[in-house]
């Protein structure tokens, strides 16, 4: 029971903090909405949803944030999840192929 209120704390915080600061965001977000859906046309990435479909429970926990960046001279998608036991981790998925590159557990 400790570890579901405390994981709703967090999450509930993430879901603050993500309001509070998405005004200010928007301009970083466009432009990985930009690099994402060009390099989509491209075809040098897939699209957000067919990542998120392949790859749904594999990512480890709730999504709560995504980015799109470019990483070793590949697109790939960086997700921000919520593990199980309410821990936050970076989950990097390589845009082109949806595979798992890279975990790291703050």
């Amino acid at each position: 029971m400790r570890r579901t209120i405390r994981r709703d704390l967090i999450r509930s915080g993430l879901h603050a903090a993500g309001l509070l600061f998405a005004a200010p965001a928007s301009a970083e977000r466009e432009r990985d909405h930009d690099r994402a859906r060009r390099a989509v046309e491209q075809g040098e990435a897939l699209p957000l949803s067919t990542i998120l479909a392949h790859l749904g429970p594999d990512l480890g926990g709730e999504v709560v944030g995504v980015s799109f960046e470019e990483e070793a001279g590949s697109w790939a998608y960086e997700f921000m999840v919520i593990g199980p036991t309410g821990h936050l981790m970076d989950v990097l998925v390589d845009a082109r192929s949806a595979r798992v590159i890279g975990r790291e557990e703050h």
